[in-house]
Order: C-alpha cells, then sequence, then structure tokens
C-alpha cells in the first residue's frame, strides 16, 4: 500500500479501534496490522501523540504474561476527533471513487 495512503488513514484506524475497546500497543499494532501494514515504530509515536493531545487517557493493567501493560481509552475528545476524520475520510473517499469511476465511463 502506498505510504501516504496509510499515513493518512492510520489516525482512523487507530482511534476507531481504541473506540470499540480499550486496548494495549502491542494488541494494537495486530489490530491495525489487519488493515494497513505497520510496526511497533509507527504506532508507539502515534499514540504518544494522540494521549498528548488528550484523545487518548493511559491506565495500567497486571498481565499475567509479564510486567503491567499501558492501555489506550479513547475520551470524549478523542471520539469527537474520530467522528470528523471519519467523515472527512467518508467524503474524501466518496469524491476520489466518484472521479474514478467518471474517468473510467469516459474512456468506456
Amino acid at each position: 500500500m502506498n505510504a501516504q495512503f496509510k499515513k493518512g488513514v492510520l489516525e482512523l484506524i487507530v482511534l476507531e479501534s481504541v473506540r470499540c475497546r480499550d486496548m494495549y500497543g502491542y494488541e494494537l499494532v495486530e489490530e491495525v496490522s489487519k488493515v494497513v501494514d505497520v510496526n511497533e515504530g509507527t504506532i508507539y509515536p502515534l499514540l504518544k501523540r494522540l494521549t498528548n493531545e488528550r484523545y487518548f487517557e493511559t491506565y495500567l493493567r497486571e498481565s499475567t504474561e509479564g510486567p503491567p501493560r499501558k492501555y489506550y481509552h479513547i475520551t470524549a475528545a478523542g471520539i469527537l476527533y474520530r467522528d470528523a476524520l471519519k467523515k472527512d475520510w467518508v467524503t474524501f473517499s466518496e469524491r476520489v471513487n466518484g472521479f474514478l469511476e467518471d474517468q473510467k465511463r469516459g474512456q468506456e
């Protein structure tokens, strides 16, 4: 997938994933990787920024497999931001898809 496409939609995918349920970092990497190919070096800085912007809150939860894990929980501001991103994404993708369909019809 084109890196610029991925960069443009990554925030939305992360916000939507955490909106559905609280997640810890590596779990989020695995969830996002189902949609776009990402690694920890991409996700963790994004999580830090979204937390600093108060779209996420964090808390620690004990783990049976090692040290406590930091979980991310979406805030009310995060939900509003996610809603705005989703609206922008839908509008953008509809316009691009419409353009591509118009071009296709023009070539027939």
